[in-house]
């Protein structure tokens, strides 16, 4: 599942969810994903909470129009109508973070709205060993630590009837040096919902680490936006691996 971070419109990748770099034009991506034999795709406008703004749906339009998969998408999301809107846009499912947990009510009222297969939830989080999961959530793109267990966050998250929980790890976003799997593990196994492996891929072997963690979605961004792997490819890998990989 390749990732498009947007901002101003244009897609991007940092490190630690800091020092942003320009990756491309959406659409134009979009389009490569596509026809590269990407299984999902992922757009998320990782601006749009803080700067108190919707997300930017003629760039979810656009998208849209060009994408022959399921495509997520994220950012700004903070009610029923905003994600409402998302949809009408075009994307398949919506994701929120930040407005989920100041108003976790917002979560069941779009899974009733909408349908629990189109609700994910993304919870962003950095360790914090004082806390008894060792992880912390962190809101607004990972700008303000709430002081909240994120693993029993996410137990809190799946009873609401989320299907899909999507952690992305501070310590590892973007730094290619494998996804943060003790969190998968613990999400995954105190959860028994579809974990969305996210923050860190820099190698074919990190997928297969997350897979067997217990990810059942594979998501990376700067690894295949900067051609450091090419999805054939890594698919060919994990089946080599046993695992079970769609066509």
């Amino acid at each position: 599942m390749p990732c498009l971070d947007m901002r101003n419109g244009r897609v991007v990748k940092g490190v630690h969810f800091v020092d942003i770099k320009d990756a491309g034009d959406p659409v134009a991506c979009a389009k490569a994903y596509c026809a590269a034999g990407a299984d999902e795709l992922a757009m998320l406008d990782i601006t749009a909470t803080v700067e108190n703004r919707a997300t930017m749906l003629e760039v979810v339009r656009r998208v849209a129009e060009v994408t022959t998969i399921p495509f997520t998408v994220g950012g700004g999301i903070r009610d029923v109508a905003s994600a409402s809107a998302v949809i009408q846009a075009g994307a398949d499912k919506v994701s929120t973070s930040s407005a989920a947990y100041r108003k976790p009510a917002v979560i069941a009222e779009m899974i009733r709205e909408l349908g629990a297969e189109k609700v994910t939830v993304a919870i962003d989080v950095d360790r914090n060993p004082g806390l008894p999961s060792g992880y912390e959530v962190f809101i607004d793109g990972g700008r303000t630590p709430t002081g909240k267990d994120a693993v029993e966050w996410a137990k809190q998250v799946a009873g609401y009837g989320v299907r899909c929980i999507l952690p992305t790890s501070k310590a590892t976003d973007g730094a290619r040096t494998g996804y943060d799997l003790p969190l998968i593990r613990r999400i995954a196994e105190e959860t028994g919902v579809e974990v969305v492996a996210s923050g860190g891929a820099g190698a074919k072997e990190h997928f297969r680490e997350a897979a067997e963690a217990g990810a059942t979605v594979l998501l990376a961004a700067s690894v295949f936006h900067f051609g450091l792997i090419q999805i054939p490819e890594l698919k060919n890998y994990l089946r080599s691996c046993g695992l079970n990989v769609r066509a």
